[in-house]
């Protein structure tokens, strides 16, 4: 079993000025565990690194029958029609300034293959250590990457994430560089017309 530096680990309790997270962010990305490593290692104090220097505490200023409405992207029709294009456009770049996420529909892709992906996406995580350090990287060259947080070197805080992203654009990964728990989803087909139409950038 892979394990976390204790140097990290100890560098949580030591909150006066000699902190250097520095020197905590690197030993924490050379382990190449990400924050699944620290939680499989037994961790009872998180890092300093993930320490939030200011979150906004709404719970007594929010009313308990305030319904909040996550937006909602249609993409039917949207290859067909461009001012309705435009219109999901809009409505994506105001979610994600806004928001900072939103549900789509009518996309065209199954149930079944999203149901699929989310089960081959924790099946990656749950897998063991060293298998998961094969894959991670930031060379953001590569079509498949494990990595935690993509901003960890430049951004004051580190989030309590891992993630494992395909680039499929302009060409898809090569089926042996997918782990093998994620491969079924390679050799699905799907109707995706709709984000060749789109583009987001």
């Amino acid at each position: 079993m892979a394990t976390i530096s204790k140097t990290l680990l100890e560098s949580e309790s030591s909150k006066d000025s000699s902190y250097d997270r520095i020197t905590e962010v690197k030993v924490f990305d050379e382990t190449k565990l990400g924050v699944k490593g620290l939680f499989d290692s037994g961790v009872t104090k998180i890092p300093r690194m993930f320490h939030h220097a200011k979150v906004k505490d709404n719970t007594e200023t929010t009313p308990n029958d305030l319904k909040f409405n996550v937006p909602i992207i249609d993409l039917k029709d949207v290859e067909k029609n461009s001012s309705m294009r435009v219109e999901a456009l809009d409505k994506i770049k105001r979610a994600c300034k806004e928001w900072g996420f939103f549900q789509v529909v009518n996309h065209g892709i199954g149930v079944e293959v999203l149901d699929e992906m989310l089960h081959g996406i924790r099946r990656f995580h749950e897998q063991d250590a060293k298998v998961r350090k094969t894959f991670y990287s930031r060379d953001m060259s590569k079509k498949v990457r494990y990595f935690s947080n993509g901003r960890l070197f430049t951004d004051s805080t580190a989030d309590w994430r891992d993630s494992i992203a395909f680039f499929s654009s302009p060409d898809p990964p090569n089926p042996e560089e997918i782990p093998v728990v994620c491969r079924y989803l390679s050799n699905t087909n799907f109707d995706c017309d709709n984000f060749d139409t789109i583009k987001f950038m």
